[in-house]
């Protein structure tokens, strides 16, 4: 059972606290003033602080950033009478376990201390994860032990000081950009510029001014002349991305580019010349779209020169747990969390799914869970309850790294967050409540999702 300390200025609430918490076992020391609260807090150890935001001496919010800044293991809970938006962000923001509204209901209280409690005795059962080698600090490692990548890793050794245009084949998320990254930084034209053209991004209408530039009045709208990607990459690597959605057009254009290394920008009549290495990269088996006539097959033996299939994650399960890990740093990194240990199943559970997005939906679904980790340890709760969100996404044929399933995703964790209260919500979010109502129905949001 737990030790708990309980912080609020009203007496029937330390005492019926006091009384429900005693009867459930845990031994519970009160405070009537965050002065009291805070001197109990620095003599003793706590497992969990429930605290009221609005004391009589100190703000509740100022003694939560203090007791964190302790850097003891407590689990604090705040609760307050006042149900507003900036109150529970900034609690969450420094650091509260949960935040529950008055009036108090037992059940909510009882649930918020027993996953604290939980959490707690989990991180001390569960080893920290081994320190990663400070490679893997740099944003352009690809991680991976399987004979696959070392296979792919002697191929991008043989591509790296030459110019010879290479076409990465992969699925989407698989991290064909990242390969191209680390062949240029391994090229002896390392410090010339890396320039990514993705061909789906842009409008089809602007897809030649954006790759080949424009002069001054080419067309409406061409104010000042524009250098394009190619002039943009100088003598570096131009990354085409998407390279099988050009248009027909576009691709002589780019045909005729590779075959003379020279080209005019739009509305122009010099003659520009280029050096720059193509890497160029599809989700499609290109052969297939030149038999279609969709891919001019010139353009396809011109792109070919070196090609690269790059695995689908279910082809390379042996890299899953170190991929988990090296995403797991880099994502404590990058978001300021400390999450260094994963609860026994954790790492099975991510090994055993199927990675329909590859690399890509892994480390969002990691990203994901340390965003709304409470404490150092992934869950496996956690990680159930959003690979199960992935499953039924999946199902509903949506791809589990689209802008609809991160939405619903953002909308859920919301409303739970702030106990279902919708114009608290809506606020949040920047929608209108009746937005709100809309997209709750048609995300099929339950509350008991949320639970």
């Amino acid at each position: 059972m737990a030790k708990i300390l309980v912080i609020d200025d009203e007496p029937s609430i330390l005492e019926s606290l006091n009384m429900f918490l005693t009867e459930k076992g845990h031994t519970v020391l009160t405070a009537e003033t965050g002065a009291m609260g805070l001197n109990l807090f620095s003599k003793k150890s706590f497992h969990v602080v429930i605290m009221d935001i609005r004391l009589p001496d100190l703000n509740g919010l100022d003694i939560l950033q203090t007791m964190i800044e302790k850097k003891k293991s407590s689990k604090i809970i705040m609760i307050t009478a006042f149900q507003d938006m900036e109150t529970t962000i900034v609690a969450i923001k420094r650091g509260a376990f949960d935040y529950i509204h008055k009036p108090l209901d037992v059940v909510k209280i009882e649930k918020a201390v027993n996953r604290a409690i939980n959490i707690l005795e989990i991180d001390r059962e569960t080893p920290s994860l081994e320190p990663v080698n400070e490679i893997s600090a740099s944003p352009w490692v690809i991680i991976g032990k399987s004979e696959k990548m070392r296979k792919i890793f002697k191929m991008m050794g043989l591509v790296c000081n030459s110019r010879v245009n290479v076409l990465l084949q992969g699925e989407t998320g698989t991290g064909k950009e990242l390969i191209a990254r680390v062949i240029h930084l391994n090229s002896s034209f390392k410090d010339e510029p890396f320039v990514v053209f993705d061909s789906s991004a842009v409008v089809a209408t602007l897809l030649e001014s954006e790759l080949f530039g424009h002069e001054k009045g080419a067309f409406t709208g061409a104010e000042t002349t524009k250098m394009g990607k190619i002039e943009q990459a100088g003598n570096g690597t131009l990354f085409l991305d998407e390279i099988a959605q050009l248009p027909l057009a576009i691709q002589g254009s780019l045909l005729g580019f590779l075959q003379r290394r020279e080209y005019t920008r739009v509305g122009g009549t010099r003659i520009l010349k280029s050096r720059c290495r193509i890497i160029a990269a599809c989700n499609c088996d290109l052969a297939d779209k030149v038999n279609k006539g969709l891919f001019k097959e010139d353009l396809y033996y011109r792109l070919k020169v070196f090609m690269i299939e790059v695995p689908p994650l279910k082809e390379r399960i042996l890299d899953t747990p170190l991929l988990v890990e090296h995403f797991l740093n880099k994502i404590n990194r990058e978001l300021g969390t400390r999450v260094t240990k994963l609860q026994d199943g954790v790492m099975e559970m991510l090994v055993n799914q199927t990675w329909k997005g590859n690399v890509r939906e892994l480390e969002n679904t990691i990203a994901q869970a340390l965003v709304g980790c409470r404490g150092n340890v992934l869950l496996k709760d956690d990680i159930h309850k959003l690979l199960n969100a992935k499953n039924r996404s999946h199902k509903m044929g949506l791809e589990s790294y689209s802008l609809a399933h991160v939405e619903k995703i953002h909308i859920t964790n919301t409303l739970s967050q702030l106990q279902w209260n919708k114009t608290n919500s809506a606020r949040l979010l920047g929608i209108s409540l009746p937005t709100l109502r809309s997209k709750i129905k048609k995300y099929k949001i339950h509350k008991s999702d949320t639970q």
